[in-house]
């Protein structure tokens, strides 16, 4: 059995839900250890960071991984228990097994197999993890950026480990992602019977213009690489269940992906603009969950390119789509973040695997772009 995949069992077998951490990073951080890194814990309350480091100058190349998992659901919808990691058909299963356990396993292999043969090498070469990524990401990698603000760390360059690939390993290079805004909206209106409108105040009624105008909204035409900013209401609340009384409050979610040509300050003042012109005795509680950041041409986009198209036989995909990542709160620092991974086709599913090829594939990917950026 390789190294990688051994390593990537292990943590599997570990059930690493959501905040909890259930020892993964002990475990990387003793191996690391005992390769020659500084290993430090960073807890905040029931959250639990390593911060692992070789080298003491610059320039700081940063990989980033979480080790918490979704829950996985029913154990009888899995063909095998979600936390006993089996090999099947080429592929390992178990829960976080693409997401994002077997990158981790790799970004270790490929840290001691690189300070092994470069014990003096330029730089220096770190590893973050959290068990806070699939949670609220309120005491993980956000709050780590804050103790880096404190302590002046500079990083140069982030590599994080999310499960990027289309259909095969290295065909996408992430060089940025959209921010996301979420928003809990309550309209208040006044109770009553159908029969006698004109004694409440339907909150429906009231916002249906808001919500359609904030809906319809062109808000810009993308930029760069990034799609265009989009509004989405995911779920509209009202009632009694009784199909004769009129509401007296309204609750709306919803969601906008906002590429850099705005910042979250600004779309809520945008939306909240929208919703006193129309007039409406609302409540509204946002929930700044990132800013957009992109990636420029440089030495990381560069070693990357070359890198993945080396692997996967031709020059990736670049792109800022998808959800969002723990590099939302590294690249304020002042860094270029890019995200490299496996397969993301089962990520978050029942029976969710990845490749064992592209498994035992990673740790020389990785370790070619620590050696492209930071030469023995």
């Amino acid at each position: 059995m390789s190294q990688v995949l051994e390593l990537a069992k292990q943590l599997i077998a570990r059930p690493s839900v959501t905040p909890d951490d259930s020892g993964c990073q002990v475990l990387v951080a003793e191996r690391l250890a005992r390769a020659g890194f500084a290993c430090e814990s960073l807890r905040f309350g029931t959250v639990e960071n390593l911060w692992a480091t070789h080298g003491s100058a610059g320039p700081v190349l940063m990989l980033l991984g979480h080790t918490d998992v979704v829950p996985s659901g029913p154990r009888e919808a899995w063909s095998s228990d979600p936390f006993e990691p089996v090999v099947r058909g080429g592929n390992l299963y178990g829960r976080g097994a693409a997401d994002m356990k077997g990158s981790v396993a790799a970004f270790v292999i490929a840290v001691e197999r690189f300070v092994a043969a470069n014990p003096d090498h330029r730089g220096t070469v770190a590893l973050l993890l959290t068990s806070d990524e699939e949670g609220d990401a309120i005491d993980g990698v956000r709050r780590v950026a804050d103790v880096f603000r404190e302590r002046g760390q500079v990083i140069d360059w982030c590599i994080t480990g999310e499960p990027s690939s289309k259909t095969i390993l290295g065909d996408l290079l992430r060089v940025g992602r959209r921010g996301t805004l979420s928003a809990t909206l309550t309209v208040k209106g006044v109770q009553g019977h159908v029969a006698y409108p004109e004694k409440a105040r339907n909150p429906v009624h009231q916002a249906l213009p808001a919500l359609v105008e904030l809906a319809a909204r062109k808000w810009d035409d993308g930029y760069a690489s990034f799609p265009a900013t989009s509004f989405q209401i995911s779920n509209v609340h009202a009632g009694t269940g009784a199909n004769n009384v009129i509401p007296g409050d309204l609750q709306v979610l919803f969601n906008l992906r906002f590429n850099p040509t705005w910042n979250a300050e600004r779309l809520e003042h945008e939306c909240e603009e929208v919703l006193q012109r129309h007039g409406l005795e609302y409540a509204i509680r946002w929930q700044r969950g990132g800013e957009p950041f992109h990636t420029p041409e440089g030495p990381l986009r560069t070693a990357a390119r070359e890198v993945l198209a080396r692997f996967s036989g031709h020059v990736p995909e670049e792109s800022t789509g998808g959800g969002t990542s723990d590099a939302r709160f590294i690249a304020p620092l002042g860094v270029q973040c890019i995200e490299i991974g496996p397969v993301n086709a089962s990520i978050h599913k029942v029976d969710e695997h990845v490749s064992v090829a592209d498994l035992e594939a990673l740790p020389d990917l990785y370790l070619a772009l620590i050696e492209r950026l930071l030469p023995g």
